[in-house]
């Protein structure tokens, strides 16, 4: 959700950009030579047609509630794209201390990588769950899934989480295949 906004927040900047550079452009080009057309844009046939509308009309209405309506979306997505920090223990009062879910789930991968059979593993991880995907040439999922269940388990064990996460592991070994 984040990456959304940033994108939407990037193309809207670019847009309000432009305008204002046609803005300027247009402004320079109305000092220079007030006699003549405009140069990019209509404005004059605009500001002619929109001369003719009230503020009280269905069209400038509708235009109001739209944008209304768009600016309360993009308000409540940049409020849902908040950052999801994992909590841990507080050491002490008035100190609050967490962590990404980035470096959650790198510890949790580097602990995961280290064990024997391990060709390679991904690990996603928020405050409520750690999803490790792994990949087993030599041990079946029967065989090493309950290691690895129990290894991140004594990890989150030692780390002071102020909430245990639901950890789910899968494996993915050829021998399961056969």
């Amino acid at each position: 959700m984040r990456l959304f906004v940033r994108l939407l927040s990037t193309l809207l900047a670019l847009a309000v950009a432009g305008a204002g550079v046609l803005l300027a452009i247009e402004v320079g080009w109305h000092w220079w030579r007030p006699q003549d057309a405009p140069l990019l844009v209509p404005w004059p046939s605009w500001r002619d047609r929109l001369a003719g509308i009230g503020w009280d009309s269905f069209a400038i209405r509708l235009t109001a509630g739209l944008i209304a309506a768009a600016g309360l979306i993009a308000l409540l997505m940049s409020a849902a794209a908040r950052r999801r920090d994992v909590r841990l223990t507080d050491p002490a009062d008035g100190v609050s201390v967490t962590t990404s879910p980035r470096s959650l789930a790198r510890m949790v991968g580097q602990r995961v990588r280290a064990q024997e059979n391990v060709s390679g593993a991904s690990v996603t991880a928020t405050a409520k769950k750690v999803r490790v995907r792994v990949i087993s040439k030599l041990e079946t999922e029967n065989e090493l899934r309950p290691r690895l269940i129990e290894t991140v388990g004594e990890l989150l064990g030692e780390v002071p989480l102020a909430r245990k996460p639901k950890v789910s592991v899968v494996v993915d070994s050829p021998k399961d295949r056969q």
